[in-house]
């Protein structure tokens, strides 16, 4: 009773699953978005599609049993893609299964125009993705055409991503064959797909940008998370021998190799920017 007073208690969804409180809504999301328009010599090599792979799953269970409403954090996803769009990349939207793509649509900037148009310009696309299965059979040509993976972040990008077999095949790929991996905030669980079958984690001693368990473990606190995290992203990659640069939630972006990270949704823009100068600097 007092947390609904306070406005700090998260809200049920028809399906029993809960989306942050309206106190959590204003401190971590906001109408608009920090986007800034770049003009790129744009990219017109034979390299130019980005894999993107989302989660299809929205419900998240916490330590307590609650189900948190989760999926792609939408600003994380479309703001990167609008920087790589702009400096003329082309996106194959997948999902594990084909299902379609999940948002959280509570954290959408629904007064930033930019970000509105670019969505509804893939949202059939969101809504009938290709299914990984389809893209690990296609031919040694057909893949020649790809310069980048591309895993945005939300909660929900830990759920199924890091446990799907194809997505350590097409990380593994892309690792050998010096294609870039993109990924922020809790999207650098996938990496773990890369030990699946018992093979060794591929990002040891890589550094990277990741969202920290620390802030995890205080959101209950305001009602973004309705319990704690089943298990913590930023701790298992450090275990794994991922050097982690960032402490905070914040807008820090890291490069390292082929990795390109980021460690919140405030780095959205600025992963966007450096993944987009990057890969063109790389296709020269």
């Amino acid at each position: 009773m007092i947390k609904n007073i306070l406005g700090i208690a998260p809200t049920l969804e028809s399906d029993g699953s809960y989306s942050p409180s309206k106190f959590a809504l204003k401190l971590a999301t906001s109408n608009k978005t920090d986007y800034e328009h770049v003009v790129y010599k744009k990219y017109q090599g034979k390299k130019s599609k980005i894999l993107v792979i989302f989660t299809e799953q929205k419900n998240m269970k916490m330590e307590n049993g609650k189900l948190f409403s989760t999926g792609n954090h939408p600003v994380e996803a479309l703001l990167p893609m609008m920087h790589l769009k702009n400096a003329g990349f082309n996106f194959e939207i997948s999902t594990p299964t084909g299902k379609p793509v999940v948002f959280e649509m509570w954290a959408f900037p629904e007064k930033d125009e930019n970000v509105k148009n670019f969505y509804e310009k893939y949202k059939s696309e969101f809504e009938h993705p290709k299914k990984l299965q389809d893209f690990v059979d296609i031919s040694d040509a057909e893949s020649e055409a790809f310069t980048a993976v591309f895993i945005p972040g939300g909660h929900g990008s830990m759920l199924g991503i890091p446990e799907d077999k194809n997505v350590g095949k097409i990380l593994s790929w892309a690792h050998e064959n010096n294609l870039f991996t993109i990924t922020l905030c809790h999207g650098p669980g996938s990496l773990l797909s890369t030990m699946l079958n018992d093979q060794p984690f591929l990002y040891k001693n890589y550094k990277m940008a990741v969202f920290p368990d620390a802030v995890d473990k205080m959101t209950p606190k305001i009602g973004y998370l309705p319990g704690q995290m089943p298990w913590g992203l930023s701790e298992k990659l450090k275990s794994l021998g991922a050097n982690i640069i960032n402490t905070k939630a914040d807008k820090t972006v890291c490069l390292d190799r082929k990795l390109i990270t980021g460690a919140s949704p405030l780095a959205a823009n600025n992963l966007g920017k450096l993944a987009a100068q990057t890969l063109l600097e790389n296709l020269k």
